[in-house]
């Protein structure tokens, strides 16, 4: 019924399952949730996200570099080892790669070309890539439009309508995480509405970010129905017909339409 697309499957806090994931993605699907994508931030993520996928069937990961990570981290990504990493079929986009110069400006010139290699590899492999930005909106913009990249996500959005015409524009997919749910987030509800329903999806950035009423606990995949219930009452929708149009998306995301 409802697909997480963004979740960081060996990050959890899996205290409450006796440290057992499997118990954890049991609970999520009986929440309803029927597949899960698990999120790479860095190149040895792929081995225990395709462990886990290789148990479910359910599951499906990306393989990537976070542009937060360090300068020589993400030059290993190199659009070979993209290509080579993204070969199962189990592998379901690149990423999450981007830009982030909130948290560091450091390495700046080095997000970018990183960030290019994954919009190349995509565009070779012919998977989604994943971004991610954060204070760094235009150049994220004027790279994917360089790079003419067409089939993506713009994961956790926060911007304004300017950024999300933009993307949208470049065919892109735009995700929303429990940040749609906080009280004090009605101009992103705001933008939200403008977004076609078409090109929606949802997700909970687990373990960050839980949705209300659970905000400020740890994040996991069994709350992504709560980002629909905030969706469903941004668009005025029932909650089933946001799942349906959500699943769908990420159905036609994966086919690359």
């Amino acid at each position: 019924m409802f697909v997480d697309t963004h979740c960081h499957l060996t990050m959890l806090d899996l205290a409450p399952y006796g440290g057992d994931l499997d118990v954890a993605l049991q609970q999520a699907r009986e929440a309803g949730v029927t597949r899960f994508m698990g999120i790479s931030v860095d190149l040895a993520d792929h081995i225990a996200l395709s462990e886990i996928a290789a148990r479910h069937a359910d599951v499906g990961y990306s393989v990537g570099v976070h542009p937060c990570e360090d300068e020589a981290v993400m030059q290993q990504a190199t659009v070979e080892c993209l290509v080579e990493l993204a070969q199962p079929d189990n592998v379901w986009a690149l990423g999450e790669t981007g830009l982030d110069y909130f948290h560091s400006t450091e390495f700046v010139d080095e997000q970018k070309r990183c960030f290019a290699r994954h919009i190349h590899a995509s565009q070779q492999v012919g998977k989604p890539v994943v971004v991610h930005t954060r204070a760094a909106k235009h150049d994220t913009i004027d790279i994917i439009r360089a790079e003419k990249s067409t089939h993506g996500i713009l994961h956790c959005f926060t911007e304004d309508l300017e950024t999300a015409k933009a993307v949208l524009d470049c065919g892109y997919y735009i995700s929303f995480s429990g940040i749609v749910s906080f009280k004090n987030a009605q101009d992103l509800r705001d933008v939200a509405k403008q977004v076609p329903l078409d090109r929606l999806l949802i997700e909970t950035d687990s373990p960050y970010l839980a949705p209300m009423p659970y905000r400020g606990k740890s994040n996991e995949p069994k709350y992504v129905p709560y980002v629909a219930k905030a969706l469903s009452d941004v668009y005025d929708k029932p909650l089933e017909e946001i799942a349906m149009i959500t699943t769908q998306n990420f159905e036609n995301l994966l086919r690359g339409k």
